[in-house]
């Protein structure tokens, strides 16, 4: 058997990120050939990975991106068991280089970002696994979101506490300098208020038809001639607290969002899409 020097040793550390004793073992069993233990630590990886599935992930981080011209923007969230583990640099770099994936990749959701190909090789669920491995916690990737608007831009906030935030694309012909300003407002209204659709179409018809029910059984004995108003008037009421665009603007609550956007961005701009994220959710 070839001796397991040192160098050998940090070369496998550095490219894998396991322990020294971890390398060593690995480095044995693979006879020295480092690509072989490498490839044995991340198979290790999926099977401590296996292990702690399913226990409870609570604590996390949120990390966003957007371009220079505010054209294109993601957001990610993972979530895992302490904060003490969301503190390593290690989740760190992971976090910062998934949103950087996403921005990249554009996933349409979780399970096709798990099975993308990841930048150091491999796929980024093997990626997560050796993650799992290295940290000793059951980490999830929560969620992920690219928007890419050639003809408007793209905004993101992430709270301080780095649990929640919100990423957005608006169509609108004011540049990255002047919206920048408006969409993070807007993404931190969307954090405060969590709306439920970008338009009342959005809005689910069964909810819809159950508040109109309600709104029925509290109009009995009333005149006819006014239950049509009282209906128009509390629906009204009902799609303000869920469409984003009709909510209280948070700046000023006697403007809508939509309202609010124009002004500050001009006839014609309008929210094309919004995302809001929130660890343990």
């Amino acid at each position: 058997m070839p001796e397991i020097t040192a160098s050998m040793v940090r070369e496998l550390r550095e490219k894998s990120g396991a322990g020294m004793m971890e390398c060593k073992k690995a480095l044995s069993a693979a006879e020295g050939d480092v690509e072989v233990a490498f490839d044995e630590l991340r198979k290790s990886g999926l099977k401590t990975a296996a292990k702690k599935a399913g226990r409870s992930t609570s604590e996390g981080r949120l990390a966003a991106t957007v371009s220079e011209d505010c054209h294109t923007g993601a957001m990610v969230s993972i979530a895992c068991e302490t904060d003490f583990v969301a503190k390593t640099p290690d989740f760190e770099q992971f976090l910062g280089d998934l949103c950087a994936h996403v921005l990249k990749n554009t996933p349409a959701d979780v399970e096709e970002c798990l099975a993308q190909e990841w930048t150091h090789g491999g796929t980024v669920a093997a990626a997560l696994a050796a993650l799992i491995g290295k940290l000793g916690e059951n980490i999830l990737i929560d969620g992920v979101q690219a928007y890419a608007a050639p003809s408007g831009v793209v905004g993101a906030y992430v709270h301080h506490d780095q649990k929640k935030g919100a990423l957005v694309n608006v169509e609108t012909s004011s540049d990255c300098g002047v919206a920048t300003g408006s969409l993070r407002d807007l993404c931190m209204h969307i954090v405060v208020f969590n709306p439920e659709a970008l338009d009342r179409d959005a809005v689910d018809a069964d909810t819809i038809e159950r508040e109109k029910a309600i709104i029925r059984e509290n109009l009995n004995g009333k005149p006819e001639e006014i239950q049509e108003k009282i209906m128009v008037g509390q629906l009204e009421k009902f799609f303000a607290q869920r469409v984003i665009t009709e909510q209280p603007w948070i700046k000023d609550d006697k403007s809508t969002v939509g309202k609010a956007l124009t002004a500050a961005l001009g006839e014609g701009t309008r929210l094309a899409a919004f995302r809001r994220f929130q660890l343990g959710s």
